[in-house]
């Protein structure tokens, strides 16, 4: 059975906690991107996105936290196409563990 998180108990997931995977949602799909810990974990370079939907960053290419949500609206074609890629990207290295509801 997949994990069904919100996304206040996906927060809990941000590597902090060395117990516990590090999971990153895209587009409301949860990954387990603990492999990638040197990334996401604590002073990695895209830790701000560990325990968010970061569909928005990424679609946008961008660091800033306000962009660190799951709300898509309003993007254009080339940053759905960036998402897209992104997502091909998370498919194909980390395991899918559930959905952000």
């Amino acid at each position: 059975m997949a994990l069904q998180l919100s996304a206040e108990q996906l927060r809990e997931f941000d590597g902090s906690d060395l117990s516990k995977p590090i999971y990153l949602a895209v587009k409301g799909r949860i990954f387990d991107v603990t492999s990638g810990k040197s990334f996401y974990g604590p002073g990695g370079a895209y830790e701000m996105f560990a325990g968010k939907d970061a569909s928005r960053a990424l679609a946008k290419m961008s660091k800033n936290e306000e962009d660190v949500v799951a709300d898509i609206e309003g993007l254009s074609n080339k940053e759905m196409g960036v998402l897209s890629d992104w997502e091909r990207k998370f498919e194909a290295k980390y395991p899918i563990v559930g959905r952000v509801v």
